[in-house]
């Protein structure tokens, strides 16, 4: 039993939080998303829990929406039927 127990320390030293991070993709998709997830958006959903993962504890999250928002008024529409096009093709 004890080399069982030094080997799960082993693999928790080797990716640690890993179950943390896990554990708030999954409540995070759940609670913003109220369990209407789809897998073939799944990565878009990663991706936006990544990013705002990682700017968690920024300071200026309110400046870089603002500058979202002044660029996307600068650059010209894009219809969701042309966008799914390009990303399929």
């Amino acid at each position: 039993m004890q080399k069982e127990y030094k080997k799960e320390n082993e693999e928790d030293r080797a990716l640690p939080n890993v179950h943390l991070v896990m554990s708030l993709a999954k409540r995070w998709l759940l609670g913003t998303h109220q369990g209407a997830v789809s897998e073939k958006h799944m990565h878009s959903y990663l991706d936006e829990f990544v990013f705002r993962f990682n700017r968690r504890k920024s300071r200026d999250g309110g400046l870089l929406f603002y500058r979202l928002l002044e660029n996307a008024m600068h650059v010209p529409h894009t219809p969701y039927n042309e966008f799914i096009q390009k990303n399929n093709s």
